[in-house]
């Protein structure tokens, strides 16, 4: 296994080692996290799309301390992926307020890391497995400056690290589901991001990729890093979470403690599995 970053990267400290580039894109820039914050902090959150009939989140409220894996759980249309952009920054909330590490969302881009579905991605582009691990290190770059020596180094440890440096040459359009899974964990992991944010990524992928991406996120929490993933997968929940929170109709439904496997039931309904 390849050495990772020091946890300094991955921890809510105060002496932040992330600067912003001298051109950040679209004026993004850099906030130290606030010392003690939880990783996330979520109030009263609802969030609608432009033209739905209802809201897409309703009321929701949970925090995640640093160092946690966070199972989010729910049908579809539970909520789930909308929950996941709204604390990636993509769509604007209605009201209520979201805190990453103490900040506003976007404070510190460097910071979180969000990975999509693979379906909302184009994996047609032509575009080299390498190439596309290397795009996690742009947000340190910014505008005019090209990755370097270091950067193409990084990019080449994660690969490594997520068994798939043997396709780093190959086009990504070549990628199985499950290589395409890690290579979007690789373009992670060279942002050094704290907060991962990803969104159903054991759909429909190998056991061994399974057992990889499990072994990647625990290594991550346990430097301090932490993860909320949108799952439907429920056979490795108290094996690959700490804890779980569950959605129904945009509403948190109830949480579970998976270490105790205590449930706290927030409306008096039990969520089918």
């Amino acid at each position: 296994m390849i050495p990772t970053e020091s946890s300094l990267f991955l921890c809510a400290q105060n002496d932040c080692q992330h600067a912003a580039p001298r051109f950040p894109y679209g004026g993004r820039g850099h906030r130290d996290p606030i010392p003690g914050s939880k990783a996330v902090e979520v109030s009263n959150l609802h969030v609608s799309y432009h033209g739905a009939t209802a809201p897409a989140l309703i009321d929701v409220s949970f925090e995640v301390p640093c160092g946690q894996r966070l199972a989010l759980i729910g049908h579809n249309g539970a909520g789930k992926s909308t929950l996941l952009k709204a604390l990636a920054g993509l769509l604007r909330p209605h009201s209520g307020s979201i805190r990453l590490f103490g900040n506003a969302v976007g404070a510190c881009h460097h910071r979180t890391a969000y990975l999509p579905q693979r379906s909302d991605l184009d994996w047609q582009s032509p575009m080299s497995v390498h190439q596309l691990v290397l795009t996690g290190r742009y947000v340190h770059l910014g505008w005019l400056r090209r990755p370097g020596n270091l950067d193409h180094q990084k990019a080449n440890e994660a690969l490594k690290r997520l068994g798939i440096e043997s396709l780093a040459k190959n086009q990504i359009s070549e990628l199985s589901g499950g290589q395409q899974q890690r290579a979007l964990l690789a373009r992670a992991i060279v942002q050094e991001s704290s907060l991962f944010l990803l969104d159903e990524p054991l759909n429909a992928v190998d056991e061994a990729t399974r057992d990889i991406v499990d072994n990647v996120l625990r290594e991550h929490t346990q430097q301090g890093g932490t993860v909320l993933v949108a799952t439907h997968d429920l056979g490795r929940l108290s094996e690959s979470f700490e804890r779980a929170i569950y959605l129904r109709a945009g509403r948190v439904e109830r949480t579970e403690d998976l270490a105790g496997r205590a449930s706290i039931n927030t409306t008096g309904r039990h969520l089918p599995c």
